[in-house]
């Protein structure tokens, strides 16, 4: 083993990954803050000389058990069917990139060339990333981390309060003091220096906004970023990046690294200990809780995120298909004398420190595990957990800590309180005693902002209502007004929320509650959107035709509303490439230069391929702060080509008789329900009124939720249309996106368009 000094700074990372939330799949909840395989060669941008020979595509019939559901063989195969009808060319171009072995550069390019053929699929249309929008805040900026993947930016144990809001002004004055201390603890040290200064008050407790409570408190059995907010407060990483992205030993001391890149051994730090909610010692932490949580991870993966180390961790793949059910096949072994763990890779990855802030590295003690009901083996697992003794993770109380807090209450649609933890091994270096999480349905579009004010919570993003309010005369806090004095600008992340297209709908109410979120279309309604939806030029019409900056104007407010647009689902600039490369787009050898961002050459495929999507600009070197989709002639000229299609197979599509898709929303909301005005008013004027949406009601955000996010098979999916979702990276390479679109069900983000 050649020993190392692996805590690496942030530039050794982006140079390592070359760029870069609490990742995995995301619920927005409306406020930012907080090869298509068809006979046409869709995706051209409505190509002259086009001549229709399309043919209805046939699927698999679905069959029912006596629970009413699809079986899942059935549902499987009529999901890979469609999978390789409408990602077929995505499918084999992400192969061939994933199979690379020449060099990190080729690895790149390929990936964008292969997202530029998802992006022409049309099923997705990138919005816009988290942040970007007017704000107000009592915390200090950049006192949590803002690494672009991983939980660690939830990791609350270190962020500066104040006992009011912060000014525009001191805000500014902070974020310099971040960009030039040396390390994380100075600017900590500096931002409460400066605070006090000013005549604040430095907090020790930390109250936000929450909208929908954990499912779960299992870290390693969920895959939703509303669970893994909560959870990762319980739990130390191996790692963990510090506010100013330095990645810092947490529970692992230091790691070495094999000279074939294959083997990574972690020494775990003596003197950490579990404990109960109440704060007790459970057990002693030991590297065995980090086999056994990796071990239940995936043994769980159809909840988890497994699939994120398949092809990564030795094993791990075999171990998932259930090809081999013995653990110790997979790279994972424990040497109890040092104390230590080791994660043996199939192939080296560079990336795979950035892996690690996330909750499938997290530890679990066995015995804690064992004793709650819970078995090893994913056979005996999956009988385990529909026992009534399996109790692990259902509530609070079921799991233990080995991090800076404990929960020690949670009232759904309520509260939700973290405890600094007594015998947390780094308690003399917390400053948040305690967190508290406040609940908001989003029936109140200025409850947030009403909040911030009077100090219930510590910060909240302005909605175009309440930006307005904010910036009236009579609106004022501590003598200032309430937007020149202390409204801010957010910063952006990696975080890509989308517009989807169910393509595959089997519902149309609510999985859980039949009588909620019901669809108003009739029968034949249904049968013709289904075709529809199933036409490229189709999808594509739908993703010209909404006007994404008039969308994103009714939350961040006119001035904004281009800032955060989005126009790739991998950020444009996340890597850049380490060398030169050259690759074929289309057939001809095509060269990039070192240091050429992953957007342009995702925008080269496009151009070659005669898309009008405009993934990357160049004079604004991003893929974000545009419109690069929303073109009312590029809607038209795709939807001709689908009413052509139509026509074929006996489908008349007009102003007429047009298509009806139906777009959840909590219409009492006002903010919510401008937003989908917009998409309706939107799609109607680009399409001619030949394809209308029907705004379906959602009493709260709880209801909208199970309709569009929280709703696990693809089957379960209750809309045709859908831009409440969206996807955080998990680690330093294109990879963590792209994906979540591979086939079989093991990726994340098919389901939200129907399948798997």
């Amino acid at each position: 083993m050649k020993k190392m000094s692996k805590f690496l700074s942030g530039a050794l990372v982006a140079m390592l990954a070359l760029g870069m939330t609490a990742c995995g799949g995301t619920n927005n909840s409306g406020n930012n803050n907080g090869g298509d395989g068809n006979n046409n060669g869709g995706g051209n941008g409505g190509e002259q000389g086009y001549v229709s020979n399309y043919v209805a595509p046939k699927f698999s019939a679905l069959e029912y058990g006596a629970d009413g559901k699809p079986t899942q063989a059935s549902y499987y195969k009529r999901s890979d069917e469609i999978f390789q009808y409408i990602f077929g060319e995505y499918d084999t171009t992400y192969a061939k990139a994933k199979l690379t072995t020449n060099t990190i550069a080729e690895r790149y390019a390929l990936m964008a060339i292969a997202e530029a053929k998802l992006l022409q699929t049309g099923v997705l249309l990138p919005l816009y990333s988290q942040g970007g929008s007017y704000a107000l805040t009592a915390m200090a900026p950049r006192t949590a981390s803002t690494a672009l993947f991983g939980n660690d930016e939830y990791r609350y144990h270190n962020v500066v309060v104040a006992n009011k809001l912060i000014t525009a002004e001191d805000r500014a004055a902070l974020k310099e003091k971040w960009l030039a201390a040396e390390s994380a603890s100075a600017y900590e040290a500096q931002a409460k220096a400066y605070l006090q200064e000013k005549g604040y008050t430095v907090e020790n407790e930390l109250n936000i906004a929450y909208s929908t409570d954990p499912q779960t408190w299992d870290a390693l059995a969920t895959s939703q970023a509303e669970d893994s907010k909560a959870i990762v407060n319980l739990y130390d990483g191996l790692v963990e990046y510090d506010n100013k992205n330095f990645e810092q030993p947490a529970l692992a001391t230091s790691y070495s690294v094999s000279d074939d890149g294959l083997k990574y051994t972690f020494l775990i730090r003596d003197g950490v200990v579990w404990v109960n909610n109440d704060g007790t010692k459970y057990a002693d932490l030991t590297a065995d809780d980090f086999k056994a949580g990796f071990q239940h991870m995936l043994d769980c993966a159809d909840d988890g995120l497994g699939w994120l180390v398949e092809g990564v961790v030795k094993g791990v793949e075999e171990y998932i298909a259930g090809e081999t059910t013995d653990f110790d096949d997979v790279g994972v072994t424990v040497n109890t004398e040092e104390n230590s763990i080791t994660y043996e890779l199939t192939e080296p990855a560079p990336y795979f420190p950035t892996m690690l802030s996330y909750g499938l590295f997290a530890p679990m003690c066995r015995s804690y595990f064992l004793a709650k009901g819970g078995a090893f083996g994913m056979t005996e697992y999956d009988e385990a957990k529909t026992a009534d003794t399996y109790t692990y993770g259902k509530t609070f109380s079921d799991v233990l800590s080995c991090g800076p807090y404990v929960v020690t209450t949670h009232t759904a649609e309520n509260t939700v309180e973290f405890t600094k933890n007594p015998l947390y091994w780094n308690k003399d270096n917390v400053t948040i005693n305690k967190i508290t999480w406040k609940y908001n349905d989003g029936t109140d579009n200025t409850k947030a902002y009403n909040d911030v004010l009077n100090g219930t919570i510590d910060n909240a993003g302005l909605n175009e209502v309440c930006l307005a309010t904010s910036k009236a005369e009579t609106s004022t806090y501590e003598g200032k007004n309430v937007f020149t004095g202390y409204a801010y600008v957010s910063d952006t992340d990696s975080t890509t929320y989308c517009g989807w297209q169910n393509v595959d709908r089997g519902i149309w109410t609510n999985y859980n509650d039949v009588t909620k979120v019901v669809s108003t279309k009739t029968k034949t309604d249904k049968e013709r959107s289904a075709a529809a939806m199933f036409n490229n030029h189709f999808r594509l019409a739908l993703s010209y035709s909404l006007d994404r900056a008039a969308y994103n104007a009714v939350d961040v407010g006119e001035e904004l509303a281009e800032l955060s647009l989005r126009n790739s689902y991998t950020p444009g600039n996340y890597v850049i490439l380490p060398s030169d490369v050259t690759v074929k787009i289309n057939g001809t050898d095509t060269t990039f230069k070192k240091g050429t961002n992953y957007g342009e050459i995702l925008q080269a495929q496009l151009t070659a391929d005669g898309s009008p999507i405009k993934a990357w600009n160049t004079e604004l070197d991003s893929s974000d702060g545009y419109d690069g989709w929303y073109s009312i002639e590029n809607a038209r000229k795709e939807l001709e080509m689908a009413i052509a299609d139509m026509k074929k197979i006996g489908i008349e599509i007009s102003a007429g008789n047009p298509i009806y898709l139906d777009l959840p929303c909590v219409t009492s909301n006002a903010t919510h329900l401008a937003r989908a005005q917009v998409y309706k008013k939107s799609v109607a004027n680009a399409t001619e009124g030949k394809v209308v949406i029907n705004i379906v009601d959602c009493p709260t955000a709880k209801e909208r939720s199970a309709a569009t996010y929280s709703y696990g098979k693809g089957y379960n999916a209750n809309y045709d249309l859908s831009p409440y979702s969206g996807w955080g990276p998990d680690y330093g390479d294109p990879q963590t996106y792209l994906d979540t679109f591979i086939g079989g069900g093991a990726g994340y983000m098919t389901r939200n368009v129907g399948i798997f």
